[in-house]
């Protein structure tokens, strides 16, 4: 049985459990400019801190110990330390040339802690997924008001973004690719292509049951109407990017559990993949910090179980190891939402 094999196997068992906030357990290091330098980088005529996704270059210890402590706390499914990782996000910083390396060497960390942690306990596999962000470009709205037909970004130049961060994140041993953070159906389309240009270059199959990489995508709810910043609602969300064989299809980050449950239910009675969560821990509070701690967050979340509509959960901002340890009991107390097949093979 291959790891995509495997996982299928998995989650037809039980809901798996993704890890939290990167971010969050980063900002606890407190690091200064020099962290974020290696020694090539040591005269960059730029500021590089804040680039967290380079720290899988110069601080490597600190992102396995961060994905340990993730899976410790019970995750299966780690994400890799890519949310910036296109070359296009990482052009803010003049680093656009080490995209492929940020992608291949963050694979890497995730896969040899994730390894270290299925050889300690062959019962509990872990995987790793490698994570793709929105990039800080829309292809969907002209970020000039005055022009609204202008566009900082164009398809093609996503796809080929994206193309190489693929590259480096499978060469790097992700098991599964998370297209996250959707903000515009656009972007994650053109990520879509890329990740099935780069597919076909390998000769993998498109689909997970046929031994391919498994796909997962994420959008981003930004505010109570239920729509992305590109404006579709949850299932116009859903519809325009069904057209993929994936793996899990879901929401993530913007609001809190509370917040995200009417628009998860709109994915789970719709959506003919598995269904997946991980919203914030509640709403920022004034400051931009995130207050609600790790039961109560469960406590919400356990509504998404009781009604039956996660196949995959995890958290976004202001989540730690105690909020997934805590996520991850309770959801052992539930069974997974079923595919159609799934329920046809029970009756």
């Amino acid at each position: 049985m291959n790891r995509s094999e495997l996982l299928l196997s998995l989650a037809k068992k039980k809901i798996l459990i993704l890890d939290g906030a990167m971010g969050t357990m980063i900002q606890r290091y407190k690091l200064s400019e020099e962290d974020f330098r290696t020694p090539e980088l040591a005269n960059h005529p730029k500021p590089l801190k804040g680039n967290n996704d380079l720290l899988s270059l110069s601080k490597p210890e600190i992102i396995k110990a961060i994905h340990a402590a993730y899976l410790e706390a019970g995750s299966d499914i780690i994400e890799t330390n890519t949310f910036s990782g296109t070359s296009i996000a990482q052009e803010d910083y003049g680093l656009r040339h080490l995209a492929y390396d940020i992608n291949f060497h963050s694979a890497k960390i995730a896969r040899k802690v994730a390894d270290e942690f299925t050889a300690k306990n062959p019962e509990k596999p872990r995987f790793v997924a490698g994570a793709l962000g929105p990039t800080n470009k829309t292809a969907s709205i002209s970020p000039d008001v005055n022009d609204p037909g202008f566009r900082a970004i164009t398809f093609d130049q996503l796809s080929e973004a994206y193309k190489e961060q693929v590259r480096g994140l499978l060469d790097g041993g992700a098991d599964i690719l998370l297209v996250e953070t959707i903000f515009d159906t656009l972007n994650a389309k053109a990520a879509l292509f890329a990740i099935q240009e780069v597919f076909e270059e390998r000769g993998l199959p498109l689909s997970p049951e046929e031994g391919g990489i498994p796909v997962m995508i994420s959008g981003t709810i930004t505010d109570a109407s239920g729509r992305t910043l590109s404006g579709q609602n949850t299932e116009a969300f859903l519809i325009s990017v069904s057209h993929v064989p994936l793996f899990s299809v879901g929401l993530n980050c913007a609001l809190g559990a509370k917040e995200l449950r009417p628009y998860l239910k709109v994915i789970a009675d719709n959506a003919p993949f598995y269904v997946s969560a991980y919203p914030n821990a509640g709403l920022p509070n004034e400051f931009g910090l995130y207050d609600q701690g790790a039961e109560e967050m469960a406590n919400q979340i356990e509504e998404f179980l009781k009604e039956g509509h996660v196949n995959i959960l995890g958290g976004c901002c202001g989540t730690t190891p105690e909020h997934i340890a805590a996520i991850a009991k309770i959801a052992e107390k539930y069974q997974p939402r079923k595919l159609e097949f799934e329920q046809k093979e029970d009756e």
